[in-house]
């Protein structure tokens, strides 16, 4: 009675696209910011889904505390590298080429540890802090989560 009409926050499309991107890549989940807004694209239930499962989507404002949002690191350990997003990770800068980094590697702040593909971005992920790669938890080609454990830097 006494409500007006509400616009829409949801950019239909950009659901449809990122829908569509699950679809080809077979991950399970793809966010991504815009505008100060999250969208989040989730297949529910496992990654052997049909692809006719269920496609859960939440839209929040940006909080601003990042902190609250860091998921928990399953090997606890201080030097882990996260995945800052979904996507495809890649050891090298070519198909074919010398990977960035080998076990025992001795990286230093800001240099090239992988690439991570999103939307048709090569995304270079570089090392937060120097020392040794003591394990890379990825796979080459592989699709990566938001947050997974990549690499461990002692």
């Amino acid at each position: 009675m006494g409500k007006s009409p509400k616009t829409s926050i949801v950019d239909r499309e950009l659901i449809q696209e990122l829908t569509k991107l699950l679809d080809e890549t077979g991950l399970t989940e793809i966010e991504i910011e815009q505008d100060g807004k999250r969208v989040r694209v989730a297949r529910a239930g496992t990654a052997a889904a049909a692809p006719s499962a269920a496609v859960r989507v939440e839209v929040a404002p940006q909080p601003g505390t990042e902190a609250a949002v860091k998921p928990i690191d399953p090997s606890k350990h201080p030097g882990v590298v996260i995945s800052p997003m979904v996507g495809t990770a890649y050891a090298a800068p070519e198909p074919g080429g010398k990977p960035f980094i080998d076990v025992g590697s001795k990286v230093k702040i800001g240099d090239t540890l992988l690439i991570v593909e999103a939307m048709k971005t090569m995304n270079q992920i570089p090392a937060p802090r120097g020392g040794i790669v003591i394990q890379i938890l990825f796979e080459d080609g592989q699709p990566v989560e938001f947050g997974e454990p990549l690499v461990i830097i002692e």
